[in-house]
C-alpha cells in the first residue's frame, strides 16, 4: 500500500472531479476470458463504497466493494489482456482491479486516457483512504454503509422512502419476530414529517435505534448509575475498573471516552454518558473480545527461529485447486500483507531459459519465477520487517538453476546477505529479531564432502515436499490423431464438475470430499470417452487412456519403483501398503531419489537447509528444515510426539497438504503445532475453518507472521496426549457468560434467502488445543430471534495450556433435520479479554455477540472431573509415566504402523469416566427444551454404547447437559461414587499400558 500514500494528499477540487465523474458513470468495455468485450456502465454508487455496472444478469450482485479492492494496475498488465493482439487497444485506456480473496480481475478500458486516469486516481484514492483508518474509524464506517444500504434494500420501489408494508418485510429480513402492532407504534412516533406514512432516511435511522435499544446494556448501566439513565465520569471509571478489569483508568480517559462516544451534546456538556453513548462505546474495539495491545508485536522476538510458530503457505501461487487453478505473482502479494512469513515457489525449466513457477504435472498455469521474486522483494517487508523464508522446490536443469541463483542475488541484493546476522550462542538459529529485513532461501545445499570448487552435485530429493504422487499426474501423449485440446478440454470439464460436487458440505466439516473417487472418475470418464471418439482408432498396444496419465487415480495395493528422471539408488524390496498415501509413506523404504544442484543456488541457503527424513545426524547441528506430508507428520506426532517435540525445540519442520488434497482443502493444524512444528503449511486461497484456525492463531502478536510457543515446549518435554499434561503448572478455568446476540442474519446458503424463515440462533463454544482442552458446550435454543435473541447461559472451561488454546464461537440456525451455520470467530485463549465483551462473527458486519468473560488460575491437585470432563482414565490408573527417549534417527526412519483413522485430529484414548459421567450430544439442544441436572447415579448407568458418542469425529468432546449455574470448582467429588464404579481397573491399566508401551518402540 505504500505506492498509495500519494493519493492522500490529492486536492479536494481533483477529488471532487473524480467523484463526479465517476458517481455519474462512464461507458466502458469489460473484457472477459474467451468472449469479446461487453459494454457497460460503470459507476460509483452514491456512499462511495461500491463500484456498480449495468446491464448485468447478477443485478444486485453486480457490484465491487471498494474494501475488497487489492490493487488497481494501468495499462495492459493482467492476463487477459496478454492475450489480446497488440494493436488492439490503446494500452493508456485500459486498468485493471484485482480484487477478493482470490485476486479476481476486473479488465476495462475507456473511450479515451483522460477517462482511465480519472478512475485510476479516484479508486486509489479511496483504498488510501480505507488503508489509513483506525478501527473506530472503520467500525463507525461500516455500520453506517450498512444502514444505508439496508435502508436501499428495503426501498422496493426506488421513491427513498419506506412505506409500513416495506418495513414489515425489512423486519423478516432481518429476523426480527416482533408483534406487527408493536412495529406500527415504533414506524409512527419516528414519522415526525409532514409526509405521513412513509420513513425517509433519516427517520429510519430513528426507528432502527428504537428497535435496536438493547435491554442488557440498559441494565448494565442502571447497575453502575445508581439507576439514573447515565453515567457520570466516577461511574464509568468505576464500571472499567470492577468490570472490564483495566488499570490505571484516569479521569481523561473517561472524558475522552464521553466526547468520542456520546451522542448527546447535552450529555457532553454534562460530561455524562447515556444510553446511546454507552452502546456505542461498549459495541467499539475498545470492548471487542480481543485484546487491543496485541494488535502490536508484544513477544520476545529475541529467540531461537525454532521457538516460533511461523505462518506459513503452501503452493502460495494458485488461486484455486491443485489442478486446474490460475497461477498468479499477485497471490505472493497478498499473502505476506496477511502476515505469511514463508512462502512457497515451485520452480521448473521453462521456455527461452526462463524458469517459470507452476504446479507440476497439472493444468494449472505457469508464471515467470523473475515476476514472482520481484513481487516478494516488493511485499515482503510492507506490513512488518521480520524475515520471510523462501521454500524453494527445485525441479530444473542445471541451467535454469543458474538463472533461479541469478534472479534471487540480482532482485533481493542485500536481503539476501546474513554475514552481519549475530546467531549469539553457537549452534543455535538467529533470533526473528536478528533478522528483520532478511530473505531466507530454503532449500537443498551441497553436502560438506564436496570440494568448495564443484560447481555441481547430487543431493537427496527425497523429501520433495510438493512432487505430486504418480497417481494425480497428467502425462499427456498424442497419438492416434487425439489432441492435447482435445484431452485437455475433457479433464478440465469433468474435473470441473467434481470440484463443484465437492463444495456443497458441511462449512464447519474439516474433511474434504473422497479425492481418489474424484480421480478415479476423471480416469475412467477419460477413458470411456476416448474410446468414443471416432478420431481414435484402434491398436493393439496398451490403451491410450493410460498412457495419458500414469495411472491416474488408480488404487495401487503394492508400491512399485517408478521411473523418473532422477537417478535412483534401489534400497530394499517393495513393501506391502495399504496406507492411503502409501506410494508416499513408504517412499523412505523403497528407494533413493536425487537430483542434481549447482553451487551457486546451494551457497544460497544458510539456515534453512531442506533434508530427507533418513539424512538426519544428530550431531548438534542447526539450519535443517525437515518437510513432512501431513499424513507421515500425522503418524509420527500420534507415536513418537515427545521425540518429535525435542526435535522442534533444536531445527525447523515444515508440515504441507497430502499431494490428494487437490481441491487445495486444508488439513488440522493443530495437532502439529502441539508437537511443536514451527512451519505448517496452508492453502491461503482455501477459506474454511481450519484457515480461521490459522488466521486467530497468527493474529496475535501484531499479526506479523511469528508466534512464540510456549516455553514448555522450547525446553524440557511433555506428552501432549496425557490427561494432565503439566501437573505442576496452575489450570486456567474460563467462566464464559453467553448473554446475548445481535443481528444475526440468516445462513448464508438459506434455500429462500432474506425470504426463509427467521432464524432460531443458538451459540457453540469450543476450546481447541491440547487433546486433554479439547471440547465443546453450547446453549439452548431460542425461538424466531435472529435480531436480539437473550441467552443468559454460564459455559465453564479448564484448559491446561492456554498459550497454544483457541476459543471458536459458533452461531447455529437450529432446524428439525440438523442445523445451518451462521457465524463463527476464533480467538487466541492468550488475547481474551475479561469483562463485557462484543463478539464480532468474522465478515459480517454487525452481526456479534455479547458475552461475560471471567479468566481464573487454578492452582494444586484438584479432582479431574472438575476440572475438565475430558480428564483421561490414564491419569487414575496412573499409567502416564515418562518414557526412555530414543535416538534421534529412530524417530523417523522407521516404518510406522498404520494409522487407525487418518482423519481423526487426535488419537482417541479409551473413553474416560468424566467422559461417561458429563457427556453432551453431539446434535443441537432441542427447541424449548428445559435444561435438567441429572444425578449422579443415573449418568453412571448410561450405557457404554450411548457414550461411544461423546466425541465428534475431530476427537473433541461435547460436555453433557448441566444446569445454567456453573458448578463450583471447589465442589468435592463424591467418594461413594468413585468407590461404586465397578470398572475393570487391572485389565483397563494393562491394555492401556501395553498400547502405550507398543507405541514408544515403534
Amino acid at each position: 500500500m505504500a505506492d498509495l500514500e500519494v493519493y492522500k494528499n490529492l486536492s479536494p477540487e481533483k477529488v471532487e472531479r473524480c467523484m463526479s465523474v465517476m458517481q455519474s458513470g462512464t461507458q466502458m468495455i469489460k473484457l472477459k476470458r474467451g468472449t469479446k468485450g461487453l459494454v457497460r456502465l460503470f459507476y460509483l454508487d452514491e456512499h462511495r463504497t461500491r463500484l456498480r455496472w449495468r446491464p448485468s444478469r447478477k443485478s444486485e450482485k453486480a457490484k465491487i466493494l471498494i474494501d475488497s479492492i487489492y490493487k488497481v494496475t494501468e495499462g495492459r498488465q493482467s492476463e487477459i489482456f496478454h492475450r489480446q493482439a497488440e494493436g488492439n487497444f490503446d494500452p493508456s485506456c485500459c486498468f485493471t482491479i484485482y480484487h477478493g480473496n482470490h485476486m479476481e480481475s476486473l479488465d476495462l478500458i475507456t473511450s479515451n486516457p483522460e477517462e482511465a486516469r480519472t478512475w485510476i486516481t479516484g479508486l486509489k484514492y479511496l483504498m488510501a483512504g480505507i488503508s489509513d483508518e483506525d478501527s473506530l474509524a472503520k467500525r463507525q464506517r461500516t455500520h453506517d454503509q450498512w444502514v444505508k444500504q439496508t435502508f436501499e434494500e428495503a426501498d422496493k420501489n426506488g421513491d427513498g422512502l419506506l412505506n409500513i408494508e416495506e418495513i414489515h418485510q425489512l423486519m423478516h429480513k432481518l429476523n426480527v419476530n416482533l408483534p406487527r402492532r408493536k412495529v406500527r407504534q415504533m414506524f409512527q412516533e419516528a414519522d415526525t414529517d409532514e409526509n405521513q406514512g412513509t420513513l425517509t432516511f433519516e427517520e429510519f435511522c430513528v426507528f432502527y435505534k428504537m428497535m435496536s435499544l438493547r435491554r442488557d446494556l440498559y441494565l448494565l448501566l442502571l447497575s453502575y448509575s445508581d439507576k439514573k439513565d447515565h453515567l457520570t465520569v466516577e461511574e464509568l471509571a468505576q464500571f472499567l475498573k470492577v468490570e472490564q478489569k483495566m488499570n490505571n483508568v484516569t479521569t481523561d480517559y473517561c472524558l475522552d471516552i464521553i466526547k468520542k462516544f456520546e451522542v448527546s451534546e447535552e450529555n457532553k456538556v454534562k460530561n455524562v454518558l447515556g444510553i446511546e453513548g454507552f452502546t456505542n462505546f461498549m459495541r467499539s474495539p475498545a470492548c471487542d473480545i480481543f485484546n487491543p495491545l496485541h494488535h502490536e508485536v508484544y513477544q520476545d522476538m529475541d529467540q531461537p527461529l525454532c521457538n516460533y510458530y511461523i505462518a506459513s503457505s503452501h503452493n502460495t501461487y494458485l488461486t484455486g485447486d491443485q489442478l486446474l487453478s490460475q497461477s498468479k505473482v499477485d497471490m505472493y502479494a497478498r499473502v505476506l500483507q496477511e502476515g505469511c512469513r514463508c512462502v512457497e515457489v515451485d520452480c521448473w525449466d521453462g521456455p527461452d531459459g526462463e524458469p517459470v513457477v507452476h504446479h507440476g504435472y497439472t493444468l494449472t498455469s505457469k508464471i515467470l519465477f523473475r515476476d514472482v521474486v520481484e513481487t516478494i522483494n516488493k511485499h515482503a517487508f510492507v506490513k512488518n520487517e521480520f524475515p520471510v523464508i523462501l521454500s524453494i522446490e527445485n525441479h530444473c536443469s542445471i541451467q535454469q538453476q543458474r538463472k533461479i541463483a541469478q534472479y534471487l542475488k540480482g532482485i533481493f541484493g542485500d536481503k539476501l546477505d546474513l554475514s552481519s546476522v549475530d546467531t549469539g550462542e553457537c549452534k543455535q538459529l538467529p533470533s526473528p529479531q536478528s533478522l528483520k529485513g532478511k530473505i531466507l532461501v530454503k532449500g537443498k545445499k551441497l553436502p560438506y564432502h564436496l570440494g568448495d570448487d564443484a560447481e555441481e552435485g547430487e543431493v537427496s530429493d527425497e523429501d520433495s515436499a510438493d512432487e505430486i504422487e504418480d497417481e494425480c499426474k497428467f502425462k499427456l501423449h498424442y497419438s492416434n490423431g487425439t489432441t492435447e485440446h482435445q484431452v485437455e478440454s475433457f479433464i478440465r470439464k469433468k474435473l470441473e464438475s467434481l470440484l463443484k460436487e465437492s463444495q456443497i458440505r458441511d462449512k464447519e466439516d474439516p474433511d474434504s470430499f473422497t479425492v481418489r473417487a474424484l480421480l478415479k472418475a476423471t480416469h475412467e470418464g477419460l477413458n470411456a470417452h476416448l474410446k468414443q471418439s471416432p478420431d481414435v482408432k484402434e491398436s493393439g498396444k496398451k490403451s491410450h487412456g493410460r498412457s495419458l496419465m500414469t495411472n491416474f487415480g488408480k488404487h495401487k495395493k503394492t508400491t512399485k519403483s517408478r521411473s523418473k528422471s532422477y537417478s535412483t539408488d534401489d534400497e530394499e524390496d517393495t513393501q506391502q501398503n495399504t496406507g492411503k498415501e502409501g506410494g508416499q509413506l513408504y517412499r523412505l523404504g523403497r528407494r533413493r531419489k536425487t537430483m542434481k544442484l549447482c553451487r551457486e543456488l546451494s551457497d544460497l541457503v544458510v539456515y534453512t537447509n531442506s533434508v530427507a527424513a533418513q539424512d538426519i545426524v544428530d550431531d548438534g547441528t542447526t539450519g535443517n528444515v525437515l518437510s513432512f506430508s501431513e499424513t507421515r507428520a500425522h503418524q509420527v506426532v500420534q507415536q513418537k510426539s515427545e521425540q518429535f517435540m525435542i526435535y522442534n525445540q533444536k531445527q525447523l519442520t515444515r508440515i504441507y497438504p497430502s499431494a490428494y488434497r487437490i481441491d487445495s482443502s486444508n488439513f488440522n493444524p493443530l495437532p502439529y503445532w502441539n508437537a511443536g512444528c514451527q512451519l505448517v503449511a496452508l492453502n491461503y486461497q482455501s477459506e474454511g475453518r481450519m484457515m480461521q484456525l490459522n488466521r486467530a492463531k497468527f493474529k496475535a502478536n501484531g499479526s506479523c507472521g511469528y508466534v512464540l510457543k510456549p516455553q514448555q515446549m522450547c525446553k524440557g518435554t511433555f506428552n501432549p496426549f496425557s490427561g494432565d499434561p503439566l501437573p505442576a503448572n496452575p489450570k486456567k478455568q474460563l467462566i464464559l457468560k453467553v448473554i446475548s446476540g445481535q443481528q444475526l442474519p440468516k445462513p448464508p446458503d438459506s434455500m429462500f434467502g432474506d425470504r426463509g424463515e427467521i432464524i432460531d440462533p443458538f451459540v457453540e463454544v469450543e476450546i481447541i488445543g491440547l487433546p486433554v482442552d479439547c471440547c465443546k458446550d453450547q446453549t439452548r435454543v431460542v425461538d424466531d430471534n435472529g435480531f436480539n435473541p437473550v441467552w443468559e447461559e454460564t459455559l465453564t472451561f479448564t484448559v491446561h495450556m492456554p498459550e497454544i488454546a483457541l476459543v471458536r464461537f459458533l452461531v447455529w440456525d437450529h432446524d428439525p433435520i440438523g442445523r445451518d451455520f451462521v457465524g463463527q470467530r476464533t480467538v487466541t485463549f492468550s488475547s481474551l479479554v475479561p469483562g463485557y465483551r462484543h463478539v464480532y462473527l468474522e465478515g459480517l458486519t454487525e452481526a456479534s455477540i455479547f458475552v461475560h468473560i471471567t479468566i481464573n488460575e487454578i492452582y494444586g491437585k484438584w479432582s479431574p472431573l472438575i476440572l475438565n470432563p475430558s480428564y483421561t482414565i490414564l491419569h487414575f490408573l496412573g499409567a502416564t509415566k515418562n518414557r526412555q527417549l530414543q535416538g534421534l534417527k529412530g524417530l523417523f526412519n522407521k516404518n510406522p504402523r498404520h494409522s487407525s483413522s487418518e482423519n481423526n485430529s487426535h488419537y482417541v484414548r479409551k473413553r474416560s469416566i468424566g467422559d461417561r459421567i458429563l457427556r453432551r450430544t453431539a446434535s443441537a439442544p432441542a427447541k424449548g427444551r428445559k435444561k435438567s441436572k441429572m444425578g449422579f447415579q443415573e449418568m453412571v448407568e448410561i450405557k457404554d454404547s450411548v457414550s461411544e458418542a461423546t466425541r465428534d469425529q475431530d476427537g473433541v468432546l461435547r460436555r453433557t447437559t448441566r444446569s445454567l449455574q456453573a458448578r463450583p470448582v471447589s465442589m468435592p467429588v463424591d467418594r461413594n461414587l468413585l468407590g461404586a464404579l465397578s470398572l475393570p481397573v487391572s485389565e483397563t491399566a494393562k491394555d492401556i499400558e501395553g498400547k502405550e508401551n507398543s507405541l514408544v518402540q515403534i
